[in-house]
């Protein structure tokens, strides 16, 4: 009986609930407050975004001075992430650290740690609203120039550069994410997005074609090196004997890969405006690499930025042109 009074009771409650919800309806002003109170709580949490952005700017800022500051940054970090979090002793940490005392004081993890960052506080930057990655340009440009020309330092550390700056626990410590709303590159290391979307978008104008050119011909050379030191080293060494040669894996890239990207170069310039210059390149690099994989297809597409597109019909009884 008792559960049954239970169930009526809580049946009636239910209905008086729903009929109120059926019959209440908001008044404008009753809209408005809740758009303002929603508002408020809006700016709220940007505020709370923003306070966690510039803390973590500023530590990062600090920790990319030296290799003694980044270093106790990623410390501080691997010590939240995984053992304060994870309920560990302090004990486990110090022991986690001894182990690591070796790689924890190689000089190249260390500056791999300070280009991540660096490029962490590019990332952060691009998230806001206001910024453009064109003018995010000349500092990405900084960046990668640094990695590739200190390449041979760096050839044991491509995993940390090619991971993305938000998966790094320095990222992870102040919840930090990519923009939500832009393509942006997470790796350096990846210079294909980077050139692609943030480098020559800024010189993609008839104004600045000799700085698209001269950004073509450093991510053709960086792409190089990055496949010369980084991807073949190991394989060189163990089949040769000989620092200095070349594996067939590397000759291929030269002679396959290294033209692809010359082409799209040009074709890049074409299009912006050096039709000139381009073209007598172009027809230039089909000759000298006519046994090319690519040679016809290149053929085409230049016969096709050669002949002018033919224009539109008219349209039905439109009268003719005079």
């Amino acid at each position: 009986m008792m559960r049954v009074m239970r169930i009526l009771a809580a049946f009636i409650c239910a209905t008086v609930i729903i009929s109120e919800a059926r019959s209440e309806s908001l008044s404008s002003a009753d809209r408005e407050a809740l758009l303002g109170s929603l508002e408020k709580l809006r700016e709220t949490a940007n505020s709370h975004v923003d306070a966690r952005f510039r803390l973590a700017l500023s530590a990062y800022r600090e920790a990319v001075a030296s290799d003694e500051a980044v270093i106790d940054l990623y410390l501080k970090c691997i010590e939240k992430i995984d053992f304060t979090d994870q309920k560990k002793k302090p004990s486990e940490f110090r022991e986690w650290k001894h182990a690591q005392s070796e790689h924890l004081g190689d000089p190249a993890f260390k500056l791999a740690l300070r280009y991540q960052l660096q490029w962490l506080i590019l990332t952060l930057r691009a998230c806001s609203e206001k910024t453009t990655f064109e003018s995010l340009a000349p500092d990405a440009q900084d960046i990668i120039d640094g990695i590739y020309n200190n390449a041979e330092r760096l050839k044991s550390q491509e995993k940390t550069l090619n991971q993305a700056v938000t998966s790094t626990v320095f990222a992870k410590v102040y919840e930090v994410a990519g923009p939500e709303k832009k393509k942006w590159p997470l790796s350096p290391a990846h210079l294909d997005s980077v050139y692609e979307q943030v480098i020559f978008p800024a010189f993609r104008t008839p104004s600045k074609l000799v700085q698209l050119r001269t950004a073509w011909i450093k991510r053709i050379k960086q792409e190089e090196i990055k496949f010369e030191t980084w991807q073949e080293p190991a394989k060189t060494e163990k089949r040769s004997g000989m620092a200095s040669a070349k594996s067939p894996e590397y000759q291929k890239f030269v002679e396959e890969v290294i033209p692809e990207l010359q082409w799209d170069m040009e074709m890049d310039l074409f299009t912006n405006g050096d039709e000139g210059g381009a073209a007598k390149r172009m027809l230039a690099h089909i000759e000298k690499h006519i046994s090319h994989k690519s040679s016809r297809t290149w053929g085409e597409a230049f016969k096709n930025l050669l002949i002018p597109k033919a224009a539109a019909p008219p349209a039905a009884g439109a009268p003719p042109a005079p």
